[in-house]
């Protein structure tokens, strides 16, 4: 039998819906009238610097300084969440393209991921290419399809123990991270795949460059810990750092498109699907904020609580998120479009949990 030939969802012409035309133009007035960079500043660089030298002087002690059990697992845990907070912040706007002005500077910020143990050559594609252009399309956007362990959309296949999962989600989210590491990326390079998308074709320079990365991940996460900590002290506290990593990023993400208000849309492969919505639209009617008024998770989830700002403008750096969400907010109204968003963590937290539930429940 063929394979189906994956055909990209379509959206409507933004021309006749001008909404995105005149957010973007009101998001280029707010820059230009204020003399500033859409990308990164020194607020950016100096908590890029507090990240990457905290999880050096975690790493660092753990394996130079010989450190009681106590403070060990205290440093593993540190490393899990040091882990989430340079995906979020550092890599994440690299591989967008937002970290700087100077692509060097965001090629760099964007292989942070490589040293933390995934692929940025997998992750772009997955992340930018699928998950940004087709939110919440089933069959599409690889971050609602857990397989058959979770069912995060109407129209995945239900089976029994789904009634459960809003009580088990937590423990598969903790395995995100190792998971990711030790098998999807794989996956994806021999597949050429995420998903239906195919990845775009390797040069020799990016094969040499997945294996050395992931040789040198081995190498400083597990080689060199085991051999100074020991087996199961590393076992036990690497585990630790990628149970840590992998819950804190799983449900940041989640909260911002698996919740009850986040619509999704059905694909049949193969087959060519095409959306009422113009594509900026559409991103409003997938995606929440939540928590916006807490310094504090702005500040650690790299502005990641600002989705829908992140979704429409990709590439334009979290720090702005603040500010242009106040311009989104009066132009969606003018528009009449919806504008999601949770005042606080718990609501979103709970909005989610509902939705597992009712996933798990209806047919």
């Amino acid at each position: 039998m063929s394979e189906i030939r994956f055909r990209a969802p379509r959206f409507a012409p933004k021309a006749g819906q001008p909404f995105y035309q005149e957010l973007t133009k009101r998001v280029n007035a707010y820059f230009e009238q204020n003399n500033i960079s859409p990308k990164g500043n020194a607020k950016l660089y100096v908590k890029t610097g507090i990240l990457i030298g905290g999880f050096l002087t975690a790493y660092l002690g753990l394996v130079l300084a010989a450190p009681s059990f106590s403070t060990a697992w205290m440093l593993w845990l540190a490393l899990g969440l040091l882990t989430a907070a340079i995906g979020f912040n550092i890599m994440h706007d690299g591989a967008h393209g937002s970290f700087s002005k100077h692509n060097w500077l965001n090629e760099m910020a964007g292989h942070t991921v490589n040293f933390l143990g995934a692929s940025i050559l997998m992750w772009k594609t997955k992340h930018n290419t699928v998950h940004h252009t087709f939110t919440n399309i089933e069959g599409v956007d690889d971050d609602i399809d857990a397989g058959s362990l979770l069912r995060m959309a109407p129209g995945q296949e239900r089976r029994g123990f789904h009634r459960f999962q809003h009580l088990y989600f937590s423990t598969l989210y903790a395995l995100l991270y190792i998971y990711w590491v030790v098998y999807t990326d794989y996956k994806k390079y021999f597949s050429g795949k995420v998903g239906q998308v195919p990845i775009p074709k390797l040069t020799r320079f990016q094969h040499i460059s997945f294996w050395a990365w992931k040789a040198l991940h081995l190498v400083l996460f597990v080689g060199l810990p085991m051999w100074k900590l020991g087996f199961l002290p590393w076992l036990g506290g690497f585990m630790l750092m990628g149970m840590t990593a992998g819950f804190v990023l799983s449900i940041v993400f989640q909260l911002a498109h698996v919740v009850t208000e986040a619509s999704f849309t059905p694909y049949v492969a193969g087959e060519t699907l095409e959306t009422e919505d113009e594509w900026a639209i559409y991103q409003m009617k997938t995606t929440a904020n939540f928590a916006t008024k807490s310094k504090f998770l702005t500040w650690f989830l790299g502005g990641l609580n600002f989705q829908v700002e992140h979704h429409l403008f990709p590439r334009i750096s979290h720090i702005h998120y603040p500010d242009l969400s106040k311009i989104v907010k009066e132009t969606a109204a003018e528009f009449n479009v919806q504008y999601h968003e949770f005042k606080t963590f718990a609501s979103a937290v709970r909005s989610h949990v509902q939705h597992l539930r009712m996933m798990g429940q209806m047919a």
